[in-house]
């Protein structure tokens, strides 16, 4: 309280902004990076309380954010926009189905396999003695699991779909392609 703001650091003015933005209770809050500078530990306590202002009192969180980690846990709806253009305007889930034409399925081996005993069954995207990863055609993803766990002497398989940091790339990349 005896601090001079210019002397916070910058994950302290964040959260003394944050305490600022909702004084006055407001239905709609406009949130610029709003975990930008803090700890993991704090990030987490920011995106948790906000969640919680949206369940208990209905407000309404706008945020634009780089950071994806916040995007994921907070937003149900997203709007993105590239240099003034409105690209998608959705849901979370819609935007990662249709800008991933694939999912990845992790598996871990009884024993070892080489490389070229798992490439029929997709893109090898890693492989090493800990476990492989492979890519597969969104559509296909249930056919090669049921391959795979036939053919191939599988102790532990996980399906995934991609990571949400790879979606909004391969979302810009596709943008950018169509400017080129």
């Amino acid at each position: 309280i005896h601090t001079q703001v210019r002397k916070l650091s910058l994950g302290e003015r964040m959260k003394c902004e944050l305490v600022a933005a909702l004084l006055h209770g407001p239905r709609v809050v406009f949130l610029d990076e709003p975990t930008i500078g803090l700890d993991v530990v704090s990030q987490k306590r920011i995106r948790d309380f906000l969640k919680q202002l949206h369940r208990e009192d209905g407000c309404t969180i706008i945020l634009t954010s780089h950071y994806m980690q916040d995007v994921q846990e907070l937003c149900d709806r997203v709007v993105v926009i590239d240099q003034g253009a409105l690209i998608f305007d959705g849901a979370l889930d819609e935007l990662s189905n249709r800008f991933s034409d694939f999912k990845r399925i992790r598996l871990t081996f009884r024993e070892p396999l080489t490389a070229s005993q798992v490439e029929g069954f997709g893109r090898v995207v890693q492989h090493e003695e800990g476990g492989t990863i492979i890519e597969v055609p969104r559509p296909e993803t249930a056919a090669v699991a049921s391959r795979i766990l036939q053919e191939l002497p599988v102790e532990d398989v996980a399906i995934e779909g991609v990571e949400f940091d790879e979606v909004i790339r391969a979302l810009f990349s596709h943008e950018e392609s169509k400017v080129s």
